[in-house]
């Protein structure tokens, strides 16, 4: 598990998955995410054919502790980054909420770094779209508030999938196992919120040519799927599929459909990517 030399920026700790050969395809993770947050079922469904890179954000686990505020912006030059530190002019690029920002930003910053784009449960700022609702983010600031890792989690959890799953023998536990293998510190979490807040890349979007995928589940209650419908209407050509009765961690309640849309995606798109 190699960490990256960011210069001038940061450290980065990442793993690589699937095939060394494969397409390299690029998985940026959301507020509090890290790379064990996408799940071995998922990753292994995934792989085929792929060489994928997850990475941890600037102040996650091993990463670089962060040394102040940064935007989306500033994460999505670090995923630019990692990219160079890897020796990889372009990779296929999926990101999930927060992450689906940073790809966003990515995306529109260097075009030609970004073979593929998929962008799940995420949100694309601007008039029309969705943040978290105030009673879900007071929620959420409440169990930080509280101090006890076990409470913030169990909240995490409960407002990130859907109830039906919630209520999946093992899921919970499942989660929480995932959560503690990687420290996420509060103090970067609220840094990660303030980032997130302040994305606003709806008028721009409208700028990308590069094949998008947009995925979201419909009982999202973090950043509802009227948010994945409107970047599908923003950016051109973009195919959407919506999960039916699934919540934020689409990939962890549906890991095969997930993982089959997303592979998919991405290997369509691998030829004209080499040309």
């Amino acid at each position: 598990m190699p960490d990256a030399q960011i210069p001038g920026r940061t450290t980065l700790h990442y793993v690589r998955h699937g095939e060394p050969d494969g397409e390299p395809l690029l998985l940026i993770q959301g507020l509090s995410g890290s790379h064990a947050s996408w799940g071995e079922t998922f990753l292994d469904a995934l792989g085929a054919g792929l060489d994928l890179i997850a990475y941890d954000h600037r102040g996650i686990g091993t990463s670089a502790s962060i040394d102040g505020p940064f935007k989306i912006a500033d994460l999505a030059a670090d995923a630019a980054g990692l990219l160079d530190a890897l020796g990889l002019d372009s990779a296929h690029v999926v990101g999930i909420s927060m992450g689906g920002m940073i790809a966003q930003e990515l995306a529109l910053a260097a075009p030609e770094r970004v073979r593929t784009l998929t962008l799940g449960c995420t949100y694309p700022g601007g008039p029309g779209s969705q943040l978290t609702d105030q009673a879900t983010v007071q929620r959420m600031i409440a169990s930080f508030a509280s101090g006890d890792p076990q409470v913030i989690l169990r909240t995490s959890f409960e407002i990130n999938v859907s109830a039906a799953y919630a209520a999946t023998p093992g899921a919970w536990e499942a989660f929480r196992d995932t959560a503690l293998a990687v420290q996420a510190p509060i103090p970067v979490l609220f840094e990660q919120l303030r980032a997130t807040a302040s994305h606003d890349a709806g008028a721009r979007l409208g700028e990308l040519t590069v094949p998008t995928l947009v995925v979201h589940g419909d009982v999202d209650a973090v950043l509802g799927v009227s948010n994945g419908e409107l970047i599908a209407r923003l950016v051109p050509d973009a195919r959407l599929e919506i999960l039916r009765g699934v919540g934020h961690l689409f990939w962890i309640e549906e890991p095969a459909r997930s993982a089959a849309l997303i592979r998919g995606h991405a290997l369509a798109g691998a030829p004209a990517a080499r040309q």
